[in-house]
């Protein structure tokens, strides 16, 4: 009868322990809290002056509003999944499009030496910024695992990302899994210190988001928040 290594368990006792480490399948996440982070982008974007928009003012609030709501009637849901989160792809990236679009005008405007007062600088960097953390939390939250859908099923595909739940399970409940919240904390965080801070990526799509995002919320603080400080200064 074969013997069994304390130290190196056979692999039919090691794939449970390592599934449990990921976070067991949940009931139905909550989307109202991304659904409330996507109309808060909307509204800071209406607070940027209009020579910072590609387009009327309007244009993409009402955009991201129309997906929005083709989202909350399920619509896509019930042409299936793989239409339902391409749609909601399209809403991230529609998101990011005008946020970015929004930073070039801006930095092109203080590279040019338009006209802008410092309370007007300030206040556009502080919503460019602010969408930034947004939109990137979206990423994550959409991305990791294959989406929150997915994130529910038992065999979801290995994580993105490494919450610290999820190395020292004894500190949160049984089947602790991450939602949006804990999502748009990682894009905060990383848009402040400029790289990862208690949650690690582990793909390298996840690295790459969060290169892009820390390169966006660098870009914004020492080119537009250093200028505007300087302008009221």
């Amino acid at each position: 009868m074969p013997t069994v290594d304390a130290d190196h368990p056979p692999s039919k006792e090691r794939s449970p322990r390592r599934r449990a480490a990921w976070g067991e399948p949940t009931a139905n996440e909550p989307r109202w809290q991304a659904r409330i982070a996507i109309i808060v982008s909307a509204l800071l974007y209406l607070t940027l002056p209009s020579k910072y928009a590609l387009g009327p003012i309007w244009l993409f609030p009402a955009l991201e509003g129309a997906v929005l709501i083709v989202l909350l009637l399920g619509i896509p849901s019930r042409l299936g999944q793989r239409w339902a989160r391409g749609v909601a792809v399209a809403l991230i990236a529609l998101i990011m499009l005008a946020n970015n679009v929004s930073l070039v005008f801006l930095v092109q405007n203080i590279v040019q030496g338009g006209k802008i007062t410092g309370r007007e600088l300030l206040y556009s960097s502080i919503a460019i910024w602010l969408t930034n953390v947004i939109v990137f939390a979206l990423w994550y939250w959409e991305l990791d695992r294959g989406g929150p859908d997915a994130r529910r099923l038992r065999n979801h595909p290995e994580p993105d990302f490494l919450f610290p739940q999820m190395v020292t399970p004894g500190c949160s409940i049984v089947g602790w899994t991450p939602v949006f919240l804990d999502y748009l904390y990682v894009a905060f965080t990383n848009a402040t210190a400029f790289s990862p801070t208690d949650t690690m990526p582990l793909t390298p799509w996840a690295k790459m988001l969060m290169l892009v995002q820390s390169a966006v919320s660098l870009a914004t603080v020492t080119l537009v928040a250093a200028r505007a400080v300087n302008i009221l200064s």
